[in-house]
């Protein structure tokens, strides 16, 4: 028999951990406080799009090992283990708003009735599972039986259910033996490595890591930037780099930059703590400032080739940061847009998931129209820019878009095309650090 897990937190870490605990075995309460979101999760339906996710949790629902609740402290009480999976949102100073935490850490310390095992999900600076154990001795957890325990989380959205059940490796900071056993058993059926670490460690696993990974993306998209200017080949490069086993090809794929709702976050955060720690982060500043390039040189780059963008109509494909998310939350597109109609043009934008999301940022009007077809979105368009790289718009027919394109301009702000078959096609073709092929 498994054991009785609170996540208190329904968004993608939360809902994602949730359906996973489920599918494990164990009896998950998702704790949800926002009434719209609660209604659609009890009637089966996702409010975030994850490939699986919706059909998971309706399994789960009928299984009767999933329910939701917006009852903090029964759902508290209720539950062995509480996974803490709410939101960390960046303040204007870059470190993390931790109020979500606290909020959850005191409702946690006045339903401590037996021993509870605290877990912080959600990422978190380190020295956060002290606050956690702070909070609760404050109000009314004092002499209770409780420990707290990291757990962070590496899912990524897009494929977030297979990283659940099929991780690279799970990290466990406990400080006691009991918290280590229950975290093991909850586990105990995915097989990959199990680093147990003491709290703090575990903390500064998860922010070291997407630290990392956004320094090589930074990386080699400043690469890129040689590459287009002495007339070699990012890919290539990135190539012959990454099969070094030292280096490895992940993440060395010259684009827009990243996005998203951790990697920007949790870099801002990182800088953050190491200053406040007296410790010198220049190189994560760089990484950041690089980032933060990439679309001034994407419009650049569009300005120079299409000379006047008055008047023209500029389709887009790719709202959401990555493929196979909805998110739209420090996705290029969101800085793209205004810079492109702050030149006069006329947006046709499409998306497969996110354009709901992204009409509540900029509706429909006279200069930003939506489209489903992205066949349709080229008719007659100026130019392409492929901000995301769907794979709905890797497959499409290039010598239709061609035939309805009113000029042959392709911005491939992800590299997902090959420039000789856009040559042979008729294209006028500028992807990242792909070298100088046409002139101005």
């Amino acid at each position: 028999m498994g054991y009785r897990i609170a996540v208190v937190g329904a968004g993608y870490v939360g809902l994602v951990s949730a359906c996973g605990f489920a599918e494990l075995g164990h009896r998950v309460i998702c704790v949800e406080k926002d009434p719209s979101k609660l209604e659609k999760l009890r009637k089966g339906v996702s409010p975030i799009y994850e490939p699986g996710l919706e059909e998971l949790i309706s399994e789960m629902l009928g299984k009767g090992l999933l329910s939701f609740s917006d009852d903090l402290g029964g759902s508290c009480s209720w539950a062995d283990v509480i996974f803490i999976c709410v939101g960390t949102p960046p303040r204007r100073d870059g470190g993390a708003d931790m109020s979500q935490v606290e909020e959850v850490a005191r409702g946690i310390a006045s339903v401590l009735d037996g021993y509870k095992l605290v877990v912080e999900k959600s990422t978190v600076p380190v020295r956060t599972a002290e606050w956690i154990r702070r909070t609760i001795e404050l109000y009314g957890g004092k002499g209770k039986r409780y420990d707290v325990a990291s757990n962070p989380e590496f899912l990524r959205q897009g494929s977030a259910l297979h990283d659940f059940f099929h991780p690279d490796r799970i990290v466990l900071g406990v400080e006691s033996p009991e918290a280590e056993r229950i975290l093991l058993d909850i586990y105990s059926s995915i097989e990959a490595p199990k680093l147990i670490t003491d709290i703090k460690t575990a903390e500064v696993i998860k922010h070291a890591s997407n630290s990392f990974l956004a320094t090589k993306i930074s990386f080699i998209n400043m690469v890129a930037d040689l590459c287009e200017e002495v007339g070699a080949d990012v890919k290539k490069v990135a190539q012959g780099m990454g099969l070094d086993s030292r280096i490895g090809l992940k993440f060395l794929e010259a684009g827009l930059g990243y996005g998203g709702s951790c990697f920007p976050k949790d870099l801002k955060a990182f800088i953050r703590v190491a200053e406040e720690n007296g410790v010198d982060f220049s190189l994560l500043r760089e990484v950041e400032r690089i980032n933060e390039g990439r679309l001034r040189r994407l419009v650049s780059k569009v300005k120079k080739a299409m000379w006047v963008l008055r008047g023209k109509e500029v389709a887009l494909w790719g709202l959401s940061f990555k493929p196979n998310t909805d998110d739209i939350r420090e996705a290029p597109s969101l800085k793209l847009v205004p810079e492109l109609i702050s030149e006069g043009a006329s947006l046709r934008l499409c998306d497969p998931r996110a354009v709901e999301n992204f009409k509540s940022v900029f509706p429909e009007g006279p200069t930003v129209r939506y489209f489903d077809d992205p066949y349709e979105s080229v008719r007659g368009a100026h130019a392409l820019v492929l901000v995301t790289e769907w794979d709905e718009f890797k497959r499409v027919d290039l010598e239709r878009v061609r035939s309805l394109m009113l000029t042959p301009l392709v911005f491939d702000g992800r590299n997902a095309f090959d420039p000789d078959r856009m040559a042979e096609l008729g294209f006028e073709y500028y992807g990242v650090g792909r070298g100088r092929r046409f002139s101005l």
